[in-house]
């Protein structure tokens, strides 16, 4: 699984490069959370464990999603 950042987000990237959503943050609830980009896609039990791990990761504060600087 590869977890990709863009602007605010993390793509989910499935081994065979598939692109399964997005992590962002949910910022009312106060907590990150996976948005599918295709109901139709199959997700895998590895890359949904891989998922759940980054998602609570994030919101104990192991992992971070970078900030882009645009100017």
């Amino acid at each position: 699984m590869l977890f990709f950042p863009i602007q605010q987000e993390l793509d989910c990237i499935s081994e065979s490069g598939q692109i399964l959503g997005k992590i962002k943050f949910d910022d009312p609830n106060g907590v990150h959370v996976f948005y599918r980009i295709n109901d139709s896609v199959v997700i895998s039990s590895a890359d949904d464990a891989a998922i759940a791990e980054r998602l609570a990761g994030l919101d104990s504060g192991k992992y971070s999603i970078p900030m882009q600087d645009d100017d």
